[in-house]
């Protein structure tokens, strides 16, 4: 009998000065390149968009909080005007350089502390759908599974579910938090599984050894997880024996 084949699109976050980007290329089908709120200028989103061209990946926006002392991972307070036009302000720096390098946007994704609060607060995931509508365009929206983003965008914009090999999960299906320990999946063989499972049957065991249901059309891996490449490169070495290809 014939076994199934599978395929899935890996994301990373790239363009955020770690300096792995042209190693981690190779392994990935999409990409959400950072575009100043959290890192990043025109400088570096172009030389990152050259490197996905070079490699035949898609691009995305990555857009944050605005604010580069903590990598976007502290959650700010702002009006959602002030959000709006900040996330706005992100995506058509973005769109500027894609222009100028004849590079189509693919997806949004957001970064950090705004990808986790706009999944659960409706006015913060309102400000997103709504810059993200100023653009004029309909990018793809990278989406947490169950999220209030998901609600506010699924009319509006084309969705994604997303699903992170690197990342530990909670019984409701939200990330465990960084600052607890185990919360970033380092060990290669332990990420393959975690991206097998979900692949194969649409299920993620949580940090307390639950199995919970998740289904994703894309699935991330973090540039600045310390083992990223040594778990895309495991990852990459194992998936054709379970019939699963990037798309």
């Amino acid at each position: 009998m014939k076994k199934n084949s599978f395929h899935i699109d890996i994301n990373a976050d790239l363009g955020e000065g770690v300096g792995n980007d042209a190693q981690i290329m190779p392994f990935i089908s999409s990409c959400s390149i950072a575009c100043g709120g959290h890192f990043g200028n025109k400088e570096t989103i172009r030389s990152t968009l050259n490197l996905a061209k070079k490699n035949h990946v898609k691009v995305g926006a990555h857009p944050s909080f605005p604010d580069t002392d903590n990598f976007g991972r502290k959650l700010l307070t702002l009006t959602k005007r002030e959000l709006q036009e900040t996330i706005s302000a992100q995506l058509n720096l973005f769109l500027e350089v894609c222009h100028s390098e004849d590079i189509e946007m693919h997806h949004v994704k957001l970064h950090g502390a705004l990808y986790n609060y706009a999944a659960k607060d409706a006015p913060t995931a309102d400000a997103v759908v709504e810059a993200i509508l100023s653009t004029q365009l309909r990018p793809i929206v990278y989406v947490p599974p169950n999220s209030i983003l998901a609600e506010k965008a699924k009319n509006l914009l084309p969705l994604w579910y997303e699903a992170f090999i690197d990342r530990r999960y909670l019984e409701n299906g939200a990330l465990v938090s960084r600052g607890q320990e185990g919360a970033v999946i380092m060990d290669a063989n332990t990420a393959w599984k975690q991206l097998e499972g979900m692949v194969l049957s649409e299920k993620v065991m949580t940090i307390t050894e639950n199995e919970i249901t998740m289904k994703a059309d894309t699935f991330c891996i973090h540039s600045d997880t310390p083992q990223a490449l040594k778990i895309l490169e495991f990852i990459h070495q194992i998936m054709p024996q379970h019939a699963i290809q990037l798309v």
